[in-house]
């Protein structure tokens, strides 16, 4: 019996995909933003787009956090500071060095900041596919946050998370609720320097290797 609701696949040409994987190379952890705000709507449309991300179960367990407020914020980068002073602590020599060179958020310039949660008591999915894996939320929020990074790289924005935080202090900050598992905080915004190399390997902290050391075969 057909399926009043089957389209036809689109056709996903050569041309298509050596943009997507053009996309792909470009797709940078922002750390330098311009101050220019960016169009009313643009978050609005930037989450329609994650909410397309797989999830397990169709639970949609992501939750954005959108945050303005300016005390609220100076929560936040206080977190950052204290743990960024501790992480420098831990490395020694010219390591040491390097990482105080390094630039590792634009919570100063970024004019939009937002959090993003996973909420591990949500119904929706009704517990399809995560009793054993109750880690799949998570998994799913992230799936989330990957989408909509690529999607602002073709609006022209860049994406920075902000690892370097303590979560506990983000959920005093944003009063989430009791049952939403902090994913990551993030910075949205025009790059400042938009490139294709990432930051972290042109400060030579660290280069990509290639896929082939990934792959383990049995």
């Amino acid at each position: 019996m057909s399926d009043a609701h089957t389209h036809a696949p689109p056709d996903f040409d050569a041309a298509f995909r050596a943009k997507f994987r053009e996309l792909l190379e470009w797709r940078r952890d922002v750390r330098e933003f311009r101050i220019d705000p960016i169009s009313d709507g643009m978050f609005e449309r930037l989450v329609e787009i994650a909410c397309l991300a797989p999830s397990v179960g169709l639970s949609q367990p992501w939750r954005f956090v959108l945050v303005d407020d300016p005390d609220r914020r100076e929560a936040v980068r206080r977190s950052f500071e204290a743990c960024n002073q501790e992480a420098l602590q831990c490395q020694r020599g010219e390591r040491a060095m390097l990482y105080a060179r390094l630039k590792l958020a634009g919570l100063n310039q970024a004019p939009v900041q937002f959090a993003v949660y996973a909420d591990q008591e949500t119904e929706q999915g009704h517990l399809l596919g995560r009793r054993t894996m109750p880690e799949t939320l998570m998994y799913s929020a992230v799936a989330a946050v990957q989408t909509m990074w690529l999607a602002a790289q073709i609006e022209g924005l860049g994406l920075g998370w902000v690892s370097i935080i303590n979560p506990e202090a983000v959920d005093a900050a944003l009063l989430v609720p009791e049952s939403w598992r902090f994913v990551g905080y993030f910075c949205l915004g025009y790059p400042a320097h938009p490139d294709d190399v990432p930051a972290l390997q042109r400060a030579g902290w660290e280069h990509r290797h290639d896929f082939s050391e990934f792959i383990t075969r049995r």
